[in-house]
């Protein structure tokens, strides 16, 4: 089981209008099972900076299959994931930042969504209104 193109639209739109709603554009980045990036859109106006952290996030939270926001939790000193971060299983390194959420159907992982461009705070607050779209 995994997203398809008709999912990560839908779940893009929902981002997006998340993003409207609290005046941050953003990018919104799905993958797939694999964690294949699916579909990927940057708002007008949002960072080409944050281009690449979506779809770090996304892949981040399929690879682990846990949001980015949890992982950096554990990811602190004294704390069991420390010093993930400097690793590059992909070539785009692993977030530990928030904005990246599993998507899970049928109590499966079948991809990710992953949010740039704003705060923490924003870039979670738009992808939770992303993964609920699924």
């Amino acid at each position: 089981m995994s997203v398809n193109l008709e999912d990560a639209r839908r779940i893009i739109v929902a981002g997006e209008a998340k993003a409207d709603e609290i005046g941050q554009p953003m990018n919104i980045a799905v993958v797939d099972a694999g964690g294949n990036l699916v579909a990927h859109v940057r708002q007008d106006g949002a960072w080409i900076g944050s281009i690449e952290i979506s779809m770090s996030k996304a892949w981040t939270s399929k690879a682990f299959d846990i949001s980015t926001k949890d992982l950096g939790d554990n990811a602190q000193p004294t704390q069991q994931f420390f010093g993930i971060h400097t690793t590059n299983a992909h070539g785009r390194g692993v977030a530990i930042f928030a904005g990246g959420i599993p998507l899970i159907r049928d109590g499966a992982v079948v991809g990710a969504v992953g949010v740039s461009g704003g705060t923490g705070e924003q870039d979670q607050s738009v992808a939770e209104a992303a993964v609920a779209a699924l």
